[in-house]
């Protein structure tokens, strides 16, 4: 094994890792698409303590934040389809757990992952906003999902775009665990192509690179974002 950079070989693994980019990016999108409205419906319940569903986001959100993102991969991964594997034994179900394509997962995961996280940003965003927009709108006539389409969620999410961002960011870096589940993304097509000739340096140089340009393009398209709902912050002030 060579003490120097193999400069060819980082090149070329540098495009075996991007070709891992779009089961990263679908896994971001997926979880994404389900945690923001799950997010912003759980954390409701907390504000306006509605019984049974307020304690259990409660519990939700201290589990999955007090937690490792690797351990909930092991039990949902490992521990889940032993256990369905054993029920559907018992009861005769013709399905094979086994065969389920890993995504499914990982989607499962990473969507309960941000899920957590979005409750405690729209939670606290949420509260930003004077309860008295809400009575006003509904004085004038509006329903209360005309008001929140129209002015509760465009001013809540000014406030928590910022934090929507990271939590992109961090989740689009967390899919690099989907080794873990077998899963050919970014971390375990430039692990694969290493292994030959051990340039685990050069991959994990690779790896860092790819994550950098995606993190980075999402926070710039975020950016952009934010300044289209900057004309909300006039609301809020």
């Amino acid at each position: 094994m060579s003490s120097q950079l193999d400069f060819e070989f980082l090149i070329d693994t540098f495009f075996v890792a991007l070709s891992g980019v779009p089961i990263a990016l679908l896994i971001t999108v997926v979880a994404m698409t389900i945690a923001l409205p799950l997010g912003f419906l759980l954390a409701l319940t907390r504000i306006n303590r509605l019984p049974i569903l307020s304690q259990f986001s409660s519990v939700y959100v201290s589990f999955v934040r007090g937690t490792p993102v690797i351990v909930q991969i092991f039990i949902i991964y490992n521990s889940v389809p032993i256990l369905l594997e054993e029920i559907f034994q018992k009861y005769d179900v013709g399905m094979k757990v086994y065969d389920v394509n890993p995504i499914w997962y990982a989607f499962i995961v990473f969507s309960l992952n941000t899920t957590a996280i979005l409750i405690e940003v729209f939670r606290s965003a949420i509260s930003t906003v004077s309860k008295g927009q809400l009575e006003a709108a509904m004085a004038v006539g509006l329903t209360t999902l005309q008001a929140f389409r129209r002015i509760i969620i465009p001013q809540t999410l000014v406030v928590a775009l910022p934090n929507i961002c990271t939590a992109t960011v961090n989740l689009i870096k967390a899919t690099s665990l989907g080794y873990a589940m077998s899963l050919h993304e970014i971390t375990l097509r430039a692990q694969v192509a290493a292994n030959p000739g051990y340039n685990y340096v050069e991959a994990y140089i690779d790896i860092f690179l790819v994550y950098l340009i995606i993190c980075s393009l999402v926070e710039f398209l975020f950016k952009l974002y934010e300044k289209r709902l900057s004309k909300y912050k006039l609301v809020i002030a």
